[in-house]
């Protein structure tokens, strides 16, 4: 059987911490920051966990993550 081949968009995108979950950067931070408040900002910044009801699907896509 072939090697299984991981999503390298998805690889560049997560990263496992040491308890086995996946840390995701968030997304609206990239352009039309006018409108957008300092906290709310400063907020998006943060790295966060991916959700529980994605992470299977997640886990499929990175076999050797």
């Amino acid at each position: 059987m072939p090697k299984m081949k991981t999503k390298r968009a998805a690889a560049k995108r997560f990263k496992v911490t040491g308890s086995g979950k996946l840390k995701r950067n968030k997304a609206y931070k990239s352009h039309i920051l006018t409108k957008k408040t300092t906290k709310r900002k400063r907020n998006l910044r943060k790295a966060t966990m991916t959700d529980p009801t994605n992470e299977k699907v997640m886990k499929k896509i990175l076999p050797y993550l």
